[in-house]
Formats: C-alpha cells, structure tokens, sequence
C-alpha cells in the first residue's frame, strides 16, 4: 500500500492550536449561549476514588474537545506506548480523538478515516464500538470492531480490521465485498470487541449478535469457534458454560503462568474463563455486574462494568477495589446524579490505563464522558 492507504486524521498543527485558542477565548468573552463553560467537574476539587493504592484522583477537563466538536456515546479508549490516549465514540465529529497525556488534542479523524474504511461518517458514528492496542514485537497495532448497521438500509459493518498507529489498513475481517491478500469474509452479525494473545492469536466476540467466540491464528486463519446464545430461562450467572448472554468483550489474560481468555458475559452477571483453545475452565460471578470488557495493568485486571462502576481484580480474579459506584445500595437503582456527579460513574464501556498507571474512562452515555484518573498514594 502507498501513503494514499492512510486513513487520514486531521492532524492539528501550530496553527490549528492558535485558532482553537482564539474560538475558545472568543466564547469566554461572549455573552449568552455561545459563551464557553467550565464542566462541573472542573470546579470540584480533589475527587478520589477508591483508597489506599487503589486510590484514583480526577483530572478536571482532561479530554475537552474545542468548538464545533463532540463526543456520541462512549465507545473505546486505548494509549499506546507514547501515553496517547486514543478515543472513539458515536459521532461524527471526531470519530477518533488522539490526546497526549496531559489532555493536549493532536489528532482528530473524521472525513479521510470514513472515506478509506469505505464508509460515510454517519455509517461510522452508527457502528463504532471497541478499541484494542495490540503491542507486537516492536510494533503497535489498532485493531477496531465494528457492529453492523440497523439493517433499515443495506447491510454495513460487522468487520474487525487491523491498522498500524498511523490508520494504515492492513487486514479487514468479516463483511468484506471480496476476499484478497488483505480481506477475508467472515459471518459474525455484530461483533463487539477482540483480543490478541502473546504468540499472536487473535479472538473476536460476536457480542451483540450470535454470541460466538471465535479463535484465528496470527495470519487469521480460522482456527476454532464455540458459543451459543443462553436460554431465556436459564439466564444469570449460573446459565450453562459456553452459552452467553452479550458476550461483550474478551481479554488474554497473561498474568499467570498459562494465558486464560476471560470474556465479559454482560448480561449473564458473569466472566466466563477459558484455556486459549476454549475449553472452560471456570466462572468469575458476585464482584461484577454487567462486565464489559478488560484491561490488564502489572499484576490487576480492570474491568469497566456498565452497571455504574470500575472494577478491580487480582490474576486470579478475586476484588481489589471497586471505583466511583453510580448505583444505590441495592446494586440496581441508578443514582439519580451518577451522570453529573464526578465521583460516580453512570455507564463504563472502556477503559485503559498508562505507563504511570493512570486510569482513563469512557462511558455509554450520550456525551461519551472521557475522563483521567491520576493513580495517587493514599
């Protein structure tokens, strides 16, 4: 592929920085409306989550985005090696943000990102989903799920395809029009998140459709799929092992001697774990609600759960610490403020942290609500 391959980003320049900082300096002096506001969040100081070494503090207005830009729903959230923090949501403008550590914007990609993956931008903010950070040998990889389209209009969507840190495309996966060198089909109907194991196996779960795992190998050759959808009457966290219920992300856990694959089995209440050739091993219930994904940080598992907070766990799946719960003590009646109030969360979709262990959040809500968390000693 030549430079044209690229799925390409508005990268700001000096004097992009310069009129950002003009618009935002005119809305400060300009009554009514168009005058710009300090979230809430900003004028509270010194929000703490957790305690002891699982103490977070937020970070006020990291991640705003300037005039004529917003965030849909909170999609993804991964840093790379650098700690740039690179986020999607359901919108249009941007569809990727790219921030550095201290909340800085870089990049944003819109137009050139939709029109080199072959779609609009509202065909993007329509399927956007998951994120995953894929670190190989001495390179760095995207790799992002798509969920398919409404099917009111002709079918879109439904791929996993693989870039590198600068939007090259590099393989497609799923609903390709033909298959080449670099696109292969594949029938999932709505995938929803993937993960690459340290010899380079790949896994998908096809979370909002058939509720199948599927395994590839590094060259994405099909190597195993297993999965089925739970029963209506056997739902919860005692439903059948390999039978799921949204299971929403997957994650290869390598913090023990043998790699597991711990999948987020949303609405069963559950994480399902297994070998790396999927044969069940056991089942993690009771410290989670709705888990949605994972991210793996030195020797602790975070796992945003959309049921209103941030889970802690240990290699082998025991609780740490629990972060910023937005529901009340019942566990299912949602705070009336949790979407407001800064030390709670309302919905964690994603979530990732960086080289100083700093927690950054998205949330399924309709303002994304990127927010950093700095790791602080107690």
């Amino acid at each position: 592929m030549n430079s044209r391959d690229y799925l390409f980003p508005h990268r700001l320049t000096r004097r992009d920085f310069v009129k950002l900082a003009a618009s935002a300096a005119a809305g400060l002096a300009a009554p009514g409306p168009a005058r710009a506001e300090v979230s809430p969040e900003a004028q509270t100081p010194s929000v703490r989550l957790g305690s002891g070494e699982h103490t977070y503090e937020l970070v006020p207005d990291w991640g705003h985005l300037p005039p004529g830009m917003k965030y849909g729903f909170g999609c993804g959230v991964i840093v790379d090696s650098q700690d740039r923090v690179f986020v999607t949501s359901r919108s249009t403008s941007p569809c990727v943000a790219i921030f550095d550590k201290d909340g800085k914007l870089l990049e944003t990609w819109s137009e050139d990102f939709a029109g080199r993956v072959g779609l609009t931008v509202d065909q993007v903010k329509n399927t956007a989903h998951c994120l995953y950070l894929s670190k190989e040998g001495k390179e760095e990889f995207i790799y992002w799920t798509e969920n398919i389209n409404d099917l009111k209009s002709p079918k879109y969507g439904a791929r996993v395809y693989k870039t590198d840190l600068r939007g090259k495309i590099l393989y497609t996966i799923g609903n390709v029009e033909k298959e080449d060198s670099t696109s292969q089909k594949f029938n999932w109907t709505n995938p929803t998140d993937v993960a690459v194991a340290p010899n380079g196996d790949i896994y998908v779960v096809d979370g909002y459709g058939s509720q199948r795992v599927s395994h590839f190998d590094k060259n994405f050759k099909h190597i195993k799929t297993i999965g089925e959808k739970t029963a209506k009457d056997a739902v919860g966290p005692n439903a059948p092992h390999g039978t799921f219920n949204t299971c929403h992300g997957v994650w290869v856990n390598t913090l023990k001697s043998e790699p597991e694959v711990w999948i987020a089995d949303r609405h069963n209440d559950r994480i399902e774990i297994f070998s790396p050739a999927l044969e069940y091993k056991r089942t993690l219930h009771g410290d989670v609600r709705n888990p949605c994904c994972f991210y793996q940080h030195k020797n602790m598992m975070f796992v945003p759960d959309l049921a209103s907070r941030v889970t802690i766990l240990d290699a082998d799946g025991n609780l740490l610490a629990q972060l910023g719960d937005g529901r009340e003590a019942d566990g299912k009646t949602q705070s009336k403020d949790n979407k407001t109030n800064p030390a709670m969360f309302a919905a964690p979709h994603a979530l990732c942290l960086d080289s100083r262990g700093d927690l950054y959040v998205v949330e399924w809500v309709d303002f994304g609500r990127p927010r950093k968390f700095r790791h602080v000693s107690a």
